[in-house]
């Protein structure tokens, strides 16, 4: 099963931005779908964006226009480019990879302050 390793949490003020990256230890080109989930605390984890082996892509609404999801299949490696943070978006985030199963990474924290 392909390990995934998420970095690029952290804190940062309401309005700014952080990336996250999702490396892969393997061929991220044959997954069919890699996405990012977040777990704020308390509730259900939840979708944020996931883009398909043909690039499609998918944004919960809360994030549109604000958070892009990219892949760089050369180094394995998937970003959520997230701008404009609110605190509501403070949550563990996840990494996964879907192909028949979920694959999940360990997660990075991200805490936006008001």
């Amino acid at each position: 099963q392909v390990q995934l390793v998420e970095s690029g949490g952290g804190l940062v003020q309401s309005g700014g931005s952080l990336r996250l990256s999702c490396a892969a230890s393997e061929n991220i080109g044959v997954i069919s779908v890699m996405a990012w989930f977040r777990q704020p605390p308390g509730k259900r984890r939840e979708v944020v964006a996931s883009m398909s082996n043909d690039d499609r892509t998918f944004y919960e609404d809360s994030v549109k226009g604000r958070f892009t999801i990219s892949r760089d299949n050369a180094n394995n490696t998937v970003y959520l480019q997230m701008n404009s943070l609110k605190p509501e978006d403070t949550a563990v985030y996840y990494c996964a990879a879907i192909q028949g199963g979920i694959a999940w990474g360990q997660g990075t924290r991200v805490t936006v302050s008001s």
